[in-house]
């Protein structure tokens, strides 16, 4: 299925976003880890959120949670520390995104698990037991997610565990988001510079718990307001906070230079027009902490010809796909030639290549592909055509409704 989009030429919405997968998912492992759950309410309606939720029922051993790479690397951990014999899969995508830094980890710490295919990949056996845990030492430059599955089992580990990180840290703000939940569900991890201790400990319920509204999602409402030629334009975003958990909450000061202005409000925030800050000047940023707003980021800037050097991008090639390869090759439909510099670097210089005379843009089974670049039709006078336009379910479910409630056309 390929959409066709066209964009409207004023913007007046008023936005219900979808609660958070971040701390769904990371929710749902801590209550499954509780002695006595509790309910949670606003767990994201997503496909990455559903296929925890099936899968901690436990009803069958084996377990095939899609393209929910989240999903992947909790249930890995959970399963591990989780008595009884498991087997967890996924698309085929799935079986070709590494695992092994997390495996190996957890077999340090006692765990039994097995390559049912491919070494270092999934599909993975697990027999369940309990980890003796212990001092352990963990390159943290390839995916925070390994982290976090750690830290969220480590109460129930014999020995408790004391995690040592090395190198640069990726998405540090995703470990603290972790960190946070875990006390609230009565955990304390100490953190000293880059080593985190967890004693033996209980988790205790909380009660109904209310998952808050996803930053990742509003970053497509901020394209919206940059790109608009609205000078009157307003968007109001249901559900944000300003105290949010999320590290992609710095969205909102990225989009500031770009001629967004944010307005925290009780029921979330209003955004409306500025003036832009960055001028002719190259946007520079790190985006090692905050990689899952990139492709939004690339995507607006292009379009407001602003050229950009975005650092911090080395995780995006494990993603859903390889992010940076399918930013490259999408751009340049549209005339946009991007750099990959040293594997961890996005730059654009303001050039142009000849754009393709219809082009489509191809989603890769990546949600956030269609999502990033959905807003140009803003500025392309024919519109633009999305491939596969269903990917959105994995995190926006109602991504194109709510675009063609505010006007946008979808054919």
């Amino acid at each position: 299925m390929i959409y066709h989009l066209k964009a409207p030429k004023s913007i007046y919405a008023n936005i219900l976003l979808p609660a958070s997968k971040s701390i769904s998912n990371r929710v749902l492992i801590l209550n499954a880890l509780c002695r006595q759950p509790d309910s949670i309410l606003n767990l994201a309606a997503c496909d990455d959120t559903g296929a925890m939720i099936k899968a901690l029922e436990l009803r069958s051993n084996v377990m095939d949670i899609g393209a929910a790479g989240t999903a992947m690397r909790f249930l890995t951990a959970y399963l591990a520390i989780t008595e009884g014999l498991w087997i967890l899969t996924g698309t085929e995508r799935m079986k070709n995104r590494p695992i092994r830094i997390l495996v190996d980890a957890l077999r340090f710490v006692g765990a039994e698990i097995e390559y049912m295919e491919k070494e270092g990949f999934p599909p993975l056996q697990i027999r369940g037991k309990t980890l003796r845990g212990g001092e352990l030492y963990l390159d943290a430059g390839v995916s925070s997610q390994y982290i976090s599955a750690l830290l969220m089992i480590a109460p129930l580990m014999t020995d408790g565990l004391r995690l040592h990180l090395e190198g640069a840290v990726i998405s540090r703000p995703y470990i603290e988001l972790t960190r946070m939940l875990m006390h609230v569900f009565g955990v304390t991890v100490y953190e000293e510079g880059q080593t985190y201790t967890v004693t033996p400990q209980h988790y205790a319920p909380t009660t109904l718990f209310t998952v808050e509204s996803d930053w990742s999602a509003a970053s497509y409402w901020y394209a919206i307001m940059a790109l608009s030629d609205d000078a009157q334009a307003c968007i109001t975003l249901k559900g944000l906070r300003a105290d949010s958990m999320q590290g992609d909450v710095g969205i909102a000061g990225l989009f500031d230079r770009l001629g967004v202005k944010t307005t925290f409000t009780a029921s979330g925030v209003t955004l409306t027009k500025k003036q832009k800050e960055t001028g002719d000047d190259v946007f520079l940023f790190d985006f090692i902490d905050m990689p899952d707003m990139v492709q939004t980021l690339v995507t607006t800037c292009v379009m407001l010809d602003i050229p950009f050097i975005f650092k911090g991008v080395q995780s995006l090639k494990i993603k859903e796909t390889d992010r940076l390869a399918a930013l490259q090759t999408e751009l340049a439909k549209l005339g946009f030639p991007i750099a990959v510099l040293n594997g961890d670097t996005l730059r654009w210089d303001g050039s142009r290549c000849a754009p393709l005379s219809e082009p489509v843009i191809s989603t890769y089974n990546d949600h956030r592909m269609a999502m990033a670049f959905a807003p140009l039709a803003l500025r392309l006078p024919e519109g633009i055509a999305i491939a596969e336009p269903d990917v959105v379910s994995k995190s926006y479910p109602t991504y194109w409704d709510d675009l063609k409630n505010v006007g946008f056309s979808i054919d």
